[in-house]
């Protein structure tokens, strides 16, 4: 079976070719993403109109380039799989309206497809690939969750964030330091030249006792300090503030996932999510890893934001895990706003 994945969450227009034939894992053909941050950069953070609109302009000609770069036709297309939700509802109705019509044209089913899935399912467009059940640590611009996973469409969460999520702690403290979009990344990147111990930086619910997160009083700490050293901070002062906020975002990403490690038992850690990519998170999850005798499945790097990919593998593997409700023709719905436990 040939699946066509279409993503468009938020600020990345994602199309992909997964080919889910057999019982073996479904495998990624081709894939092309374009990403909205030269779009939204001037704004230091996503205009949803302006995200819908470049949406409407790159899918076709992404769909054109996925099909050259995987040798096939749209007419072999088997499945069309779009995300549904959750994410900015302009942005989701674009993605959702174009594979609804290919599917109406091309006389296919469709399936419209959780994001977070997308994300959870993405370490199996990698290798080795993991196996269930296995904890995963979604993270990401606006989630944050601890879940066990003992199936396609089995998840028990954990744990979850009761405010910000890790990604927008690693935003709100980049906008501060007056770096630009996306935030993130730039705050990682200014890190690397700071000292972490420099400034001490609260870990909120470190010790709470159970797996649950919160981020915003973070940012709040990451102001008073950065007030405190005046109008004019040094480039060495905003460094090493950048070193302590990164620095605490991932020692109570660690600390608590490393409890649901030991609490569930499990031998298997899947991260899934854009801060996955981070890393110092990376680094001291293997670390911890080799130390305690699990083992930990990433993304590629270069799927690790949001993509078509994830969507065609979530839709691939669902078909083989007969959980698909396909869906031809009639009206459809985005969900911007979808808990994943609610299936």
């Amino acid at each position: 079976m040939l699946v066509l994945g279409i993503e468009t969450s938020c600020d990345e227009s994602g199309v992909a070719l997964v080919d889910a034939a057999g019982q073996g894992r479904p495998r990624l053909l081709a894939h092309a993403l374009h990403s909205q941050v030269k779009l939204h950069e001037a704004y230091g953070g996503v205009v949803p109109e302006l995200a819908s609109r470049d949406h409407v302009r790159r899918i076709v000609p992404l769909l054109r380039q996925v099909l050259g770069d995987a040798g096939r036709t749209l007419d072999q297309v088997e499945l069309v799989a779009y995300t549904q939700g959750p994410g900015l509802a302009g942005a989701l109705l674009v993605g959702a309206g174009v594979a609804e019509a290919l599917g109406a044209a091309l006389q296919r089913p469709t399936l419209p497809v959780h994001h977070l899935e997308g994300h959870l399912l993405s370490p199996f467009l990698g290798s080795p690939q993991p196996r269930f059940p296995f904890v995963a640590l979604l993270v990401s611009g606006g989630h944050t969750q601890l879940m066990r996973v003992h199936g396609v469409g089995r998840y028990e969460l954990l744990g979850e964030t009761i405010d910000d999520a890790a990604g927008e702690a690693f935003d709100k403290s980049a906008k501060l330091l007056g770096l630009g979009y996306p935030g993130g990344p730039a705050l990682a990147r200014l890190a690397e030249q700071g000292r972490d111990d420099a400034v001490a930086l609260p870990r909120p619910l470190l010790h709470s006792g159970d797996l649950d997160f919160s981020f915003a009083g973070l940012k709040t700490a990451v102001m008073t300090r950065l007030r405190g050293f005046g109008p004019a901070p040094t480039p060495t002062q905003r460094a090493d503030l950048a070193a302590c906020a990164q620095a605490a975002i991932v020692d109570v990403l660690v600390a608590k996932t490393l409890r649901a490690m030991k609490d569930s038992g499990l031998p298997q850690l899947v991260v899934a999510g854009g801060v996955g990519a981070n890393r110092r998170l990376r680094q001291q999850l293997d670390a911890a890893a080799a130390r305690r005798g699990f083992v930990v499945h990433y993304p590629p790097l270069d799927l690790c934001t949001d993509n078509g990919a994830m969507i065609a593998m979530a839709a691939a593997m669902r078909v083989q895990a007969g959980l698909a409700q396909a869906r031809r023709g009639g009206s459809f719905e985005v969900r911007p706003r979808w808990p994943l436990a609610q299936g």
